[in-house]
């Protein structure tokens, strides 16, 4: 079930990340690092939101693009916006992708979802199912070590459940998600036979440093989320 953040708060949940720093100056410029050249390629955007991903993909010259998300809010946007350009459809990630044909996807983009799935393991068996032989995935996540993760941690290595109340649309919202260590996630990913190519922990748009000086100190220096390529 998606959060009220991305449901009740849609639309201001969109907004807001159009241009805030950690989605706009952080998250984004990172993870599109590592996707690389998509032009003629038919890509699977996991976690869709309101579609910006979409677009970008779009505009890099993908050749078709699917659009997923839990939230029929987030869904309407990308219908509002891109139309006919993608296709775009409903469906709780944690169940799997059903409706796409094995081997099917070139490339699967997953941004900020992850930490939304309780077993990461299965998540990780369906990508590798939907991709192409040479296909790839890549995706974002909270760092595993970052100080606003760590503070929840009664042992590292054990996968919990955290609450949160999230400012991000200028309420603050309750959010659920899963901590979860490094090796956890890396073992997801290769006992699925994927294989990790890159792995960043992203770099702050130099622009923040006029937005928000503490930001991007903080940001330079301790990273909140980790970007992952894997292989297959």
């Amino acid at each position: 079930m998606a959060s009220e953040l991305y449901t009740t708060h849609a639309a201001q949940y969109a907004e807001s990340v159009t241009h805030n720093i950690y989605n706009a100056h952080y998250e984004r410029p990172s993870l599109q690092a590592l996707i690389g050249d998509i032009k003629g390629l038919k890509v699977l955007d996991l976690g869709c939101g309101s579609g910006i991903y979409a677009q970008y993909l779009l505009d890099k010259g993908a050749s078709s693009v699917t659009c997923i998300d839990a939230s029929s809010e987030m869904l309407a946007m990308v219908d509002s916006t891109l139309g006919d350009r993608v296709h775009a459809y409903q469906q709780d990630l944690a169940l799997g992708l059903p409706n796409e044909k094995t081997q099917s996807a070139d490339v699967v983009i997953c941004p900020l979802m992850l930490h939304y799935l309780a077993d990461v393991t299965a998540f990780f068996a369906e990508v590798y199912r939907v991709l192409k032989p040479g296909g790839y995935m890549v995706f974002s996540t909270h760092h595993p070590c970052a100080k606003s993760e760590m503070r929840h941690a009664k042992n590292y290595f054990e996968t919990q459940m955290v609450i949160e109340r999230w400012n991000t649309v200028g309420t603050p919202v309750e959010v659920r998600f899963y901590r979860r260590s490094l090796t956890c996630i890396m073992q997801a990913i290769t006992q699925n036979g994927l294989l990790v190519s890159a792995l960043s922990e992203g770099q702050v748009d130099p622009v923040v440093q006029t937005m928000c000086a503490k930001t991007y100190e903080k940001l330079s220096t301790r990273p909140a989320f980790i970007f992952i390529r894997c292989q297959k």
